[in-house]
């Protein structure tokens, strides 16, 4: 069945089921679906319920400051806010940065996304399709076999090695205290794994929590500390220079170097032998489970990332993009700087646009004029919301738009670009997955049966930290011959005056975090920012409907699965879990300067 992309094609007449919070998520996220009489969702509903003040706070502050503040938009997504407010500023005041700031970003960026991805998918994401309570009842020694099936290469692997994890759970659940694995529903039928696979993920479970505390030590070197490293205006706050020594005589920044390239290469063992065979088993249990897909085969976005050759996009390892109408033959160009691409809406969202604006460009974005209202058919009060009237505004997210299309963006959207855009490295990686998906599975699916589902959504983040560690290593070699041949520069402080900026300048720094496109925009005047505006990937994908009724990328995937117990929402959880939203990064408002918008009260 096709899934319907306007909301006039939605049944809201069913049973109303709603999940409030979403959790292993950043930030606050409430989801309302409808089922009908076979449990199945025919009407969804996103809302961001909470509110920040970022971009209003920038206003009048210093350009080179703004990196500062936006990095702690999140915690998570630690740095890729910084890098795209730096490249923000230097689009507008026109700096040029060395290569080796480059590189080092480079290095910054995919260290991040690795780390992102590994937490992603073992820690916020992996419960949807694991049951930790079951791995009690695996036999070691077959977990053991399954193993050495599954992932041959991995060292950890013995029977004795599984019955110390196993032995480590029964404690956890004799105390009472499950801690992580609390609340969940782990009697659902709609958790399909094996004892032995359970028991595995739990174990893999654990080793990902000593992996990301290791390969952010990348952020340590350059960056000077995690989570929010320092970037800087013009380059980066590390300086080189191989010269220095230690007390023992060894060279103090070469040491770091490859300190770095050990993590790099920790990181692509994990990732190859862990990360991707866990996801393919995964995929392989739940090969029937093919929903989720939504927006992700009929209008995807990607801004293009990991620029090879310093301002020419052409080199991006991932290009930019747009696909609309399930149209995989045509990739359409990205603008960012055209008003009439990138527009942002809020006839569904708690705002007013001053003016009787309708969709605003960016660099004319407002975030100050906040509209909670709820609509007449809404159930409960302002206090305590029953049932949300998506007829009316619903949501503290804006609903953005590219060129009046409804965009899923993230790392499925950017490999399915890639691919399509005849990238090789991407294309293996995705053929190379889809055959053995089907060979170990007696299946004969193609790719746009298989990629746009919330498993190829899971399954392309995998991709993508492959993709980033492989490349890290490229960089880290480039950034060594260098330095040796002499080339220590990381900084370029030509324009470091404000005397020496124009009265006005605008620009916009574009990235692809890693849950997506990532844009912000600077307006600069007399040397302060006049205005600044981020929108992010779970804007994108967590929009609710805009003026012409068209839904958002989370709204739209969750249609036409069906639910085994609509009172204990594992499909919804999986396949909203499988975007990574972020509702720290998206929402966002507040009010003129002293007032008071509402106190909350944390019982």
């Amino acid at each position: 069945m096709n899934t319907p992309l306007n909301a006039s094609q939605l049944d809201n007449s069913g049973r109303r089921v709603v999940v409030d919070p979403v959790t292993r998520i950043e930030g606050h996220m409430r989801c309302e679906v409808n089922v009908d009489e076979n449990n199945i969702i025919r009407n969804a509903v996103s809302t961001g319920t909470m509110w920040r003040g970022l971009e209003v706070i920038l206003k009048g502050r210093d350009p080179r400051d703004a990196w500062a503040f936006v990095e702690r938009i999140c915690g998570v997504c630690t740095g890729c806010h910084a890098l795209t407010s730096v490249r923000a500023v230097e689009d507008a005041l026109g700096i040029d940065i060395p290569l080796n700031a480059h590189i080092i970003r480079h290095l910054m960026d995919k260290a991040l996304n690795i780390h992102d991805h590994v937490v992603h998918f073992y820690h916020l994401h992996a419960l949807d399709w694991i049951n930790p309570v079951n791995a009690l009842k695996a036999d070691p020694k077959a977990t053991s076999e399954l193993q050495k099936m599954v992932s041959p290469a991995h060292a950890k692997s013995s029977p004795g090695y599984f019955r110390d994890i196993q032995n480590r759970i029964k404690k956890f659940v004799q105390s009472g205290q499950l801690g992580l694995f609390a609340n969940g529903y782990w009697d659902n039928p709609a958790y399909k794994c094996p004892p032995e696979a359970d028991l595995m993920a739990v174990a893999h479970y654990l080793e990902a929590l000593d992996m990301q505390k290791e390969i952010v030590k990348v952020h340590t070197i350059f960056g000077g500390k995690n989570p929010h490293p320092n970037y800087l205006v013009g380059g980066v706050a590390c300086a080189i220079n191989l010269d220095d020594v230690g007390a023992a005589g060894a060279p103090v920044n070469m040491v770091s170097l490859n300190f770095v390239l050990a993590r790099i290469q920790e990181a692509q063992e994990f990732i190859k032998n862990v990360y991707i065979p866990d996801v393919m088993a995964i995929a392989g249990i739940y090969k029937d489970w093919l929903y989720g897909g939504g927006l992700a085969a009929e209008n995807v976005m990607s801004y293009g990332t990991h620029t090879v050759v310093p301002g020419d996009k052409s080199t991006d390892l991932l290009p930019a993009g747009a696909i609309i109408g399930g149209n995989w033959n045509e990739i359409h160009e990205v603008d960012v700087r055209d008003p009439s691409q990138v527009q942002e809406f809020v006839d569904h969202s708690w705002y007013t646009y001053a003016d009787g604006a309708k969709g605003l460009h960016p660099w004319d974005g407002q975030t100050d004029q906040p509209s909670f209202e709820l609509g007449p058919n809404t159930k409960g009060t302002k206090t305590d919301i029953k049932e949300l009237d998506e007829a009316h505004k619903y949501s503290w997210i804006k609903a953005p738009r590219w060129k009046g299309h409804a965009m899923e963006v993230g790392p499925l959207p950017r490999y399915i670009i890639a691919y399509i855009a005849g990238k090789d490295y991407v294309r293996d990686q995705v053929d190379r997955s889809l055959a053995a998906f089907n060979q170990n599975n007696g299946l004969d699916l193609n790719l746009k049966q298989f990629l746009p589902t919330t498993l190829g959504r899971t399954l392309a983040r995998a991709l993508d930290a492959e993709l980033c560690a492989d490349s890290m290593i490229d960089d880290w070699n480039q950034l060594v011959q260098n330095i040796k041949a002499g080339d220590s520069s990381t900084a370029n402080v030509e324009k470091w005056d404000p005397s020496t900026w124009p009265k006005e300048a605008k620009g916009v720094g574009i990235n692809e975090a890693p849950r997506g496109a990532l844009g912000h925009w600077i307006k600069i005047k007399d040397g302060k920012i006049e205005n600044y505006q981020a929108v992010v990937p779970t804007t994108w994908n967590g929009s609710p409907r805009d003026s012409e009724g068209n839904i958002g990328a989370f709204e739209a995937s969750l249609l036409n699965t069906p639910m085994e117990r609509p009172d204990e929402p594992v499909e919804i959880l999986r396949t909203l879990h499988s975007f990574d939203p972020c509702l720290a990064c998206s929402t966002h408002v507040m009010a003129p300067d002293g007032q008071e918008l509402s106190k909350v009260k944390i019982r």
